[in-house]
């Protein structure tokens, strides 16, 4: 996990046999309430999967993008405009974001 004041870089959240070896879905919806109540949006840039987004207060938004591949300029802009939106609601808002291991995209 990569994190500064404001965004947080992870490994997809997972559940079943994947949780072994990726981060625990429900382990990082405690920490995300435990320390961001409120206040942070889930950003899931993996395109080959998702999850139910209630683990996350239903503040997922997923751009699709595949895996070892550079995102259309169509998507990048997409997931900037929503960050610089989200971002700008609330100094204490974060994001966490991920594709699938956490440091391709």
């Amino acid at each position: 996990v990569f994190s500064t004041d404001r965004i947080i870089a992870m490994s997809f959240p997972s559940s079943g046999k994947q949780s072994f070896y990726r981060n625990p879905i429900k382990e990082v919806a405690r920490f995300l309430d435990t320390k961001h109540l409120g206040h942070y949006k889930v950003y899931n840039l993996c395109s080959e999967q998702g999850y139910d987004p209630k683990y996350f207060h239903y503040r997922v938004e997923r751009i699709f993008i595949d895996d070892h591949n550079v995102p259309a300029l169509q998507d990048m802009l997409k997931f900037t405009a929503s960050v610089r939106e989200w971002m700008s609601q609330d100094e204490k808002n974060v994001i966490a974001i991920h594709c699938k291991g956490g440091k391709g995209r």
